[in-house]
């Protein structure tokens, strides 16, 4: 039951390591978190989840997350989703058509945790709050 009140952050990106990981923190954070490990499975599981938001990884193969984003934003039902695109590639041309395919936050790998944490807190707040343990302090800076 208090599950389902936690935001819902979908989490797409080929490396199965990189989105797991991710998934496991947003779940300490406070989120409910899914993972899909590509564009395809990424559209299927938005349609049903209604993520409130997508955090993203634009280097896919097939469909990449910019043909993702673009896709979810051609639907009404995710204007208000954020998306927020990550990359390794950090030069204006991708920021730029980030911005263009409708990805309103565009963060470069490897993500600072503590960035994330912020900006997720002002566009999709977790209702639930609490410390980390030490323990799971030092899986971020290995996850960093």
């Amino acid at each position: 039951m208090f599950r389902n009140r936690r935001p819902r952050i979908l989490v797409v990106d080929d490396l199965a390591d990189a989105a797991d990981s991710l998934a496991l923190l947003l779940g300490l954070w406070g989120y409910a978190a899914e993972v899909c490990y590509d564009g395809v499975t990424a559209l299927e599981t938005a349609r049903t989840s209604r993520p409130r938001g997508v955090l993203l990884d634009v280097a896919m193969p097939g469909m990449d997350g910019f043909q993702v984003a673009q896709r979810l934003r051609a639907q009404p039902e995710f204007a208000a989703t954020v998306i927020i695109g990550i990359s390794g590639y950090g030069d204006e041309a991708y920021r730029n058509r980030a911005r263009l395919v409708g990805m309103e936050h565009y963060l470069l790998k490897p993500v600072d945790l503590d960035d994330l944490r912020a900006l997720l807190g002002r566009v999709a707040p977790a209702r639930l709050v609490f410390e980390l343990p030490e323990r799971v302090e030092r899986l971020q800076d290995v996850i960093s």
